[in-house]
C-alpha cells in the first residue's frame, strides 16, 4: 500500500478510537446536566468518528487497481468520501440548530459543573491535536478527505472551547447554552459547506494551476525551440494519478519521425518531473495563436 493509503488508514483509526472515547464522555456529562450545547457537541464528535470510517473506506477503494471499467484507477473515491463527510456534517448541523432554537424560545437555562469544564477542556486540546495531524497527513498525501476530516476535528475543538466559555458566562446569562448551541450548529454547517464546495469543485474539474503552464513551457522549450509554446491545457486528476493534455507549437518543417521522438521525450519528461501522464497534440508555429 502507498504512503497515502497508510497515512489515511492511520489517521482514520486514531480518529475513531479517540472520538469514541470523547463522545461517550461528552454525552454522559451533557445528559447529566441537560445541556443541549454539550449533547450537540457530543454528537458532533460522533459524526467525526463516522466520517473517519468514510475516510478509511475512501482510501481503501482508491487504493484498488485500475480495471477495464476504470482505466484511470479509483482515486476519485476519496473525493466521493469527502462529499459524504460534508453531507453527514450538514445533517448534524441542521438538527442541532433546530434543537438549540427550541431551547432558546423556551427560555430554558442549564447548569454546568467542574466535571464538564474538565471534559470539554481536554476535548478541545485533543481535537485540535487530531486536526493538526489530519492537516499534516493531508498535505503529505494531497488528500482532500484528510483535510476535510481535519476541519471536522478543528470545528469540534472550537465547539468544545465555546462550551467551556459558555460554562463560565452561563452563570450570569441563562440563554448562553442555547446561543452556544446555535453557534456550534452554524460552525458545523460552515465546515460542511466548505468541504462540499472543495470536493464538488474537484469532481467537476477545475482550471489548471497557472504555474503549470510555465513549467510545461520550460519542459517543451528544453526539447524543442525557444519559440515553442503550449496552450489548450486540460488536467484530469484521479487521486494520485493525474492526466494532462495540451497542444504544442513547434517548427513547421519538423519531420514526422523527429516530431514523434521529441514529443515522446517531452511526455517522459512531464511524467518524471510533474508526475503526470501527458497526451500532446502538435501544431506548426505558423498558426495564429489562440
Amino acid at each position: 500500500m502507498q504512503i497515502a493509503g497508510r497515512l489515511g488508514f492511520l489517521e482514520g483509526t486514531v480518529s475513531i478510537v479517540v472520538n469514541t472515547i470523547l463522545f461517550l464522555l461528552k454525552l454522559l456529562v451533557g445528559l447529566r446536566l441537560g445541556s443541549v450545547a454539550m449533547v450537540a457537541d457530543a454528537w458532533h464528535t460522533l459524526s467525526d468518528m463516522l466520517t473517519s470510517f468514510v475516510v478509511i473506506l475512501g482510501f481503501w477503494i482508491a487504493s484498488t487497481r485500475a480495471d477495464k471499467r476504470h482505466p484511470f484507477g479509483h482515486g476519485r473515491a476519496e473525493l466521493v468520501a469527502s462529499v459524504i463527510i460534508a453531507t453527514l456534517l450538514g445533517v448534524v448541523g441542521v438538527n442541532f440548530l433546530h434543537e438549540s432554537a427550541v431551547r432558546l424560545m423556551a427560555r430554558k437555562a442549564v447548569a454546568f459543573s467542574l466535571q464538564a469544564l474538565v471534559v470539554f477542556g481536554v476535548s478541545a486540546v485533543v481535537k485540535e491535536a487530531l486536526a493538526r495531524f489530519s492537516f499534516w497527513a493531508g498535505k503529505q498525501t494531497n488528500s482532500l478527505s484528510l483535510a476535510a476530516d481535519g476541519w471536522h476535528h478543528r470545528s469540534d475543538a472550537a465547539a468544545s472551547l465555546f462550551i467551556v466559555i459558555g460554562a463560565v458566562l452561563g452563570l450570569k446569562f441563562w440563554w448562553m447554552d442555547a446561543v452556544l448551541g446555535i453557534g456550534v450548529s452554524l460552525l458545523i454547517l460552515h465546515a460542511a459547506f466548505d468541504i462540499l464546495r472543495s470536493s464538488a469543485s474537484s469532481l467537476l474539474g477545475e482550471a489548471h494551476d497557472p504555474d503549470l503552464e510555465n513549467r510545461l513551457n520550460a519542459i517543451v522549450q528544453k526539447h524543442l525551440s525557444p519559440d515553442s509554446s503550449v496552450h489548450h491545457i486540460h488536467v484530469h486528476r484521479y487521486g494520485n494519478h493525474s492526466e494532462v493534455s495540451f497542444h504544442v507549437r513547434m517548427p513547421s518543417d519538423t519531420h514526422l519521425l523527429e516530431s514523434h521522438e521529441k514529443i515522446s521525450a517531452i511526455e517522459k519528461d512531464v511524467n518524471s518531473t510533474l508526475s503526470m501522464e501527458a497526451t500532446i497534440h502538435t501544431e506548426p508555429l505558423s498558426l495564429p495563436r489562440e
